[in-house]
């Protein structure tokens, strides 16, 4: 079994994407920041009382009651993940698509990082059958599978995994014996009115695995109202490590930032001893002024609770602007349930596209971003093949670019009437119609 490898083409192109500057800083945060300025101490590795005493009543509040002793604190997500993996050792499996820093902190470790498709239905977990014929392919190969990173709200496909298929996960990962390390970055960025879940049955592979047809009598998915979100440390507590990077929801996006909370016991306590130890040998906890900002947010006071919903009313409505664009002229494309992006498969463009020497995501992501006037991802940078044409659009350009214009349209009554909204979707649509024929 072949795990990911470096591509030819160099790091610039396949390496993280761009990423969307976000809205403007609460003015709050700002000033919790500012008055923090002069705390010239370095912050406890792991993080100190008041940051861990604060993200206690954060996990509390999302049915995860928890104390400080298993928890710990970096500057982001990523020194998190390597921090577990480093100390967890052995072969680590990912998502196929993902977000990059899942698969590069095991290639940082010089570890194996096999990937394995998602199901139809979402992105952020494998398809269990494809997971378990990995994990025993990569055994009988010599491997030592020990890690399972997976993300229930995703980036980069936007969409949330159905419960009853999470446990499926979970339930084959812990039978493995995985680890399983559960990115929950965007739970709280969940769209409250997200567009409504078409049947997968008909959806090609192309987008991942294929779906399990439902048993007689199943009912449909529900196409409306709030996405159910369910950790998989409810599922299998003693299984589960959780991480969230707070500089997507509670933070803005340059504040670096993370949280993660290990499973009680003996064996959560080593774990979280021992990337306790990395994390001291890497000295990536966030500064003194910028913990004291975030230890505020995770108390969730009322403005940062008011720009969570306001933001992600704003982006679900964006988002399900983007994606009827691009199923409306044939695309592919799951439908958006959290955070500010939509993942589309053009690859039934492809004749259109080759016609004009577009042969694969490197050169789709390329083309698009010239033409288009902002930055447009391709697959390969979330692992999946070149040759498969995704590309994943944020609601980014629809936004104005000051911050004025931003902070207006989260109290517009519609989002979408604004000049940018309208040009940037106009320039998705007469691309679309090029290709498409349309």
């Amino acid at each position: 079994m072949e795990p990911m490898p470096p591509e030819p083409r160099g790091p610039a192109l396949f390496g993280p994407p761009v990423e969307p500057s976000g809205l403007p800083v609460l003015p709050g945060l700002a000033e919790r920041l500012a008055a923090s300025a002069g705390r010239g101490a370095p912050e406890p590795v792991g993080g100190g009382p008041e940051l861990l005493d604060a993200a206690c009543g954060y996990w509390a509040r999302r049915g995860l009651v928890t104390g400080p002793e298993r928890l710990l604190a970096a500057a982001g997500p990523q020194p998190l993940l390597l921090a577990l993996l480093a100390a967890v050792g052995g072969d680590v499996f990912t998502t196929r698509p993902c977000a990059p820093w899942h698969s590069a902190q095991p290639l940082v470790l010089g570890r194996p990082a096999y990937p394995v498709p998602v199901p139809a239905e979402c992105g952020g977990v494998p398809d269990p059958f494809a997971l378990l014929e990995t994990v025993h392919r990569v055994r009988a190969e010599g491997g030592t599978p020990r890690v399972l990173v997976l993300s229930p709200a995703d980036d980069p496909t936007g969409t949330t995994a159905p419960p009853e298929l999470l446990h499926e996960v979970c339930e084959a990962a812990a039978g493995e014996g995985l680890l399983i390390i559960s990115d929950e970055t965007d739970r709280d960025a969940l769209h409250p009115s997200p567009v409504p879940v078409a049947d997968t049955s008909d959806i090609p592979d192309t987008l991942g695995a294929p779906a399990a047809a439902a048993p007689p009598g199943d009912p449909a998915p529900a196409g409306r109202g709030r996405p159910v979100f369910v950790s998989p440390a409810e599922m299998l507590p003693g299984h589960v490590v959780v991480l969230a990077g707070l500089g997507t929801t509670l933070l803005p996006p340059g504040w670096p930032a993370a949280i993660a909370r290990f499973p009680a016991g003996r064996e959560g306590a080593g774990l979280r001893a021992a990337a306790l130890g990395v994390l001291a040998g890497t000295r990536t906890g966030p500064g003194a002024p910028l913990a004291a900002a975030v230890a505020h947010a995770l108390t969730e006071p009322p403005d940062v609770t008011e720009r969570l919903r306001a933001a992600a009313r704003l982006h679900g409505i964006l988002a399900a602007a983007l994606y009827r664009t691009v199923v409306r002229h044939g695309a592919l494309c799951r439908p958006p349930r959290a955070g500010d992006r939509v993942y589309a498969d053009l690859g039934p463009f492809g004749d259109a596209l080759a016609a004009r020497g577009i042969g694969d995501s490197v050169e789709l992501e390329v083309h698009l971003t010239r033409r288009l006037g902002f930055p447009v991802a391709g697959g390969h940078r979330f692992g999946d093949p070149p040759d498969a044409l995704r590309v994943r659009f944020t609601t980014e350009p629809l936004l104005a670019p000051d911050g004025p214009g931003r902070l207006r349209a989260l109290t517009a009554a519609d989002p979408l009437d604004s000049p940018h909204a309208a040009r940037s979707l106009t320039l998705v649509t007469r691309a679309l119609d090029e290709w498409s024929g349309g």
